[in-house]
């Protein structure tokens, strides 16, 4: 059975496809309201399933009026600005949990295969890295890096 943050998530996501704009504008209490839960579960679910690595951009206005707009980002045509896009995401150091979320966009948007995400995951699994977190996120870091160019420049040859 779903949890309710993955049944908030699903609602969100339907919303936002159907609306045509690929953009929502929501209400917090609203939203607690339908799902029966507490705003603070509303605000985990936007803050963590709604991410730039995933592909959405959040604004939100607080107040009585307020509202919360959820973006689904259009991916650049060329694949040469969303590598781009992606390594300004990466930096210097990245999580397992962005590089996830990074892998799964890659996979949503076409740009990789089912088998290239499970080889990317296993690539910059926390257990394959045997190092401190935060020579790990540098690491894994530089994985991505060169996995998204191969990915990227060099496929097909």
């Amino acid at each position: 059975m779903k949890n309710i943050s993955d049944i908030i998530e699903a609602h969100l996501k339907r919303s936002i496809q159907q609306s045509g704009a690929g953009m929502i504008e929501v209400q917090r209490s609203q939203l607690a309201e339908l799902f029966q839960c507490v705003p603070s579960q509303i605000n985990y679910v936007i803050s963590t399933r709604f991410t730039v690595e995933k592909g959405y951009v959040v604004e939100s206005k607080r107040g009585g009026g307020g509202y919360i707009r959820i973006k689904k980002v259009s991916i650049p045509e060329s694949d040469e600005l969303y590598y781009r896009r992606i390594l300004e995401l990466i930096k210097d150091q990245l999580s397992q949990a962005a590089a996830e979320d990074i892998i799964d966009q890659l996979l949503e948007e076409g740009k990789i295969t089912s088998r290239e995400a499970s080889l990317m995951r296993i690539a910059i699994d926390r257990e394959q890295l045997p190092f401190a977190s935060s020579v790990r996120d540098s690491v894994r870091a530089k994985i991505m890096k060169n996995m998204l160019r191969v990915i990227f420049f060099e496929r097909g040859t």
